[in-house]
């Protein structure tokens, strides 16, 4: 028995031996493993563990002046397979299951399979029940072949609303038109880079513990602009346009709204347009913002420079008389009015508001070339606006005035010969608008960090002073005549002194020399109210082919329904209102008959306190002429109230504000 128990106990001594020799040895390993070769299988581990991850944040907003929301982005999930991973048992699944939640082609989802590798990228920026369908299809049939990668995606909410002005993004983020592409490194969201610990199926390992790295990174840049433009005064505007493209069926329309005090640009629209959600539906043409990018003649509309010009200069006066042929000969070429008669004995005022050609075209040879390339460069013209937008171009003037001869003199002064953009036009009328000094117009509002705080701003920016305030004056009278009582006469509004001048010029022809013939464009710029300028609007008609194309029958009337709606929507006041006691006293005047007069003479009504508007109204009505000074209300008149005249003598009024 004792020595069968001292085999027991010599057994478990070697078995416990055995033991401690395993354990030591264990222990031995454990020590070389973390003490020498630690550093080489922690970061062996880590290779294989650790995965670099980037987080992109979104893109930044755009807004309009008021703060809505023209253009916002959000985070998407872009679909992306690795064909190195797709078992050939579950690829005919895979692909109908992709197929039915993406609604693409099954031969599509296969080319990306059979293209190989590690990355290709089925369908970018996934909808938010695409992405979760794919989660779940990941989920429930462990699909390591594919992977959800963040990217940005951008909304226009209101659809086609300013398409032309905030353009659009392609793919990476990247701005390729409009504002989009004029403020790209601003508004471009930023990918922070990041490692995590993953498990063997991509996932990361203690996401609850480190929770807060998985965060949405909001980035640094990610700037938001707010514009200019006011997104219901873009609406009224655009809307307008629908309704011109409706109803003169032209090639083109393009419109732009200016505050005249500040520069800021209200409004630009342009049709043909597109959706900015969907532009790869549209053309390049659709994509154009003409209001910068469209040059061509202006026409009559330039007229209204080329009178301050003169005025400035002191080569006319309102009252100066002329003699209108109805056609002259310059340097062999041929300038007729646009009806092709003759006016007769006209004052300046007349020439402005029947915008006769002849008799611009000879004042235009008395300023010079060299005069009138001078103005127009003050006024602006053949030089980039500068405003915020890609494309802008400069316009053409005469590149040496020394060497014009007369009849590019004449022709200039009639507005052909040279050509502008819409913008330049408009920005040149907010500068009669704005008591003759020109300002540089802005569509950037502000621009604003991601923390709120602001970046930059932008304000009233003067460039230079173009005509004296006495002229401007002078300019501003003659150009509410247009609208009272010349060819402008459809652009006015009751209630409301508007000024502005028309234009309708021929296209000229991109192929060869010359014009075209019958093809013309339509203009109307103008601004309102005249005593307290607040905008400045600008329509052109581009190639109207459905009969009329005169900018006095097509354009003023589309200018007078943006007039009518702005005025209102900006709570502006009837011109009325302002002297109501006095317009009172006026109605009532003018509804108590004239006393009889002798055969063949008119009786002489009070002119005091009426508009130029309704004085011309009423002297037409008894056969009298009308000789203006000064712009505003009735102040004198040359003729006592009472008198007895010869039906057809004018009269001269003196108006003041």
């Amino acid at each position: 028995m004792k020595k069968q128990r001292h085999n027991v106990q010599l057994r478990i001594s070697w078995l416990l031996l055995i033991i401690w020799g395993c354990f030591g040895l264990l222990l031995v390993r454990f020590a070389w493993l973390q003490l020498v070769d630690g550093d080489e299988l922690a970061e062996r581990a880590m290779t294989i563990a650790e995965e670099n991850r980037a987080r992109q944040s979104p893109r930044g907003k755009i807004l309009d002046r008021n703060g809505r929301e023209l253009a916002i982005s959000r985070m998407a999930k872009s679909l992306v397979i690795n064909p190195s991973k797709v078992k050939p048992e579950d690829r005919d699944n895979l692909v109908a299951q992709l197929s039915e939640i993406l609604k693409l082609k099954p031969e599509e989802i296969s080319e990306d399979i059979d293209t190989g590798g590690v990355f290709v990228y089925v369908k970018r920026r996934l909808e938010v029940d695409e992405e979760n369908a794919i989660k779940e299809l990941k989920e429930d049939n462990e699909y390591e072949c594919l992977e959800l990668h963040d990217e940005v995606k951008r909304y226009y909410p209101n659809d086609m609303l300013a398409a032309n002005v905030l353009g659009f993004i392609g793919t990476d983020d990247k701005g390729l038109a409009g504002m989009e592409q004029y403020a790209d490194e601003l508004l471009k969201g930023e990918a922070q880079e990041a490692d995590l610990i993953i498990d063997m199926r991509g996932r990361p390992i203690f996401d609850s513990i480190f929770s807060a790295a998985q965060q949405r990174y909001k980035g640094d840049n990610s700037k938001s602009i707010t514009l200019t433009i006011d997104s219901t005064m873009q609406f009224i505007v655009e809307q307008a346009l629908d309704k011109a493209m409706a109803d003169n069926k032209p090639k083109a329309v393009t419109a732009v709204v200016m505050d005249p005090k500040t520069g800021d640009v209200l409004a630009m629209a342009s049709r043909p347009s597109y959706n900015p959600n969907k532009f790869w539906q549209a053309n390049a043409e659709a994509w154009r913002n003409r209001a910068i990018s469209s040059v061509y003649e202006p026409g009559s509309t330039f007229k209204a420079m080329v009178a301050g010009t003169a005025l400035q200069e002191g080569v006319v006066a309102p009252n100066m008389t002329f003699y209108d042929p109805g056609h002259i000969d310059v340097s062999e070429k041929r300038i007729q009015n646009w009806n092709g008669e003759s006016f007769g004995n006209v004052t300046f005022t007349d020439i402005v508001k029947n915008s006769i050609n002849t008799c611009f075209a000879q004042i235009g040879l008395w300023l010079g070339g060299e005069k009138l390339n001078e103005y127009a460069e003050k006024f602006g013209f053949g030089k980039a606006t500068g405003i915020e937008l890609p494309g802008e171009e400069s316009g053409i003037l005469f590149a040496n005035p020394k060497d014009m001869v007369n009849s590019d003199v004449a022709t200039m002064a009639i507005g052909q010969s040279i050509a502008v953009t819409p913008l330049q036009l408009v920005t040149a009328m907010s500068a009669v608008a704005n008591d003759g000094v020109l300002l540089k117009p802005h569509i950037i509002k502000q621009i604003t960090n991601a923390d709120g705080s602001v970046y930059k701003e932008y304000g009233r920016e003067e460039v230079r002073r173009v005509i004296d305030s006495a002229t401007d004056k002078t300019l501003m009278g003659l150009l509410e005549q247009v609208v009272a009582t010349g060819g402008g006469s459809k652009a006015a509004v009751k209630g409301y002194r508007i000024a502005g001048k028309t234009g309708t010029a021929q296209k000229i022809n991109e192929h060869t020399s010359g014009y075209m013939e019958g093809r013309y464009i339509a203009s109307f710029c103008g601004f309102a109210p005249v005593e307290n300028p607040e905008i400045v609007v600008l329509v052109v008609i581009d190639d109207p082919s459905a009969g009329a194309f005169y900018g006095g029958q097509i354009a003023a009337p589309v200018a007078r329904d943006i007039f009518s709606q702005l005025l209102r929507f900006m709570h502006i006041s009837p011109s009325s209102d302002t002297f109501a006691d006095m317009n009172k006293d006026r109605e009532a005047a003018a509804a108590k008959p004239a006393p009889a007069a002798s055969d063949g003479k008119v009786r002489m009504p009070d002119l005091t306190g009426m508009s130029i508007r309704d004085v011309s109204q009423k002297l037409a009505e008894l056969g009298l002429g009308i000789d203006v000074q000064g712009n505003g209300l009735a102040r004198s008149q040359s003729i006592p109230a009472g008198a007895e005249i010869k039906s057809g003598q004018s009269v001269t009024v003196t108006f003041s504000p």
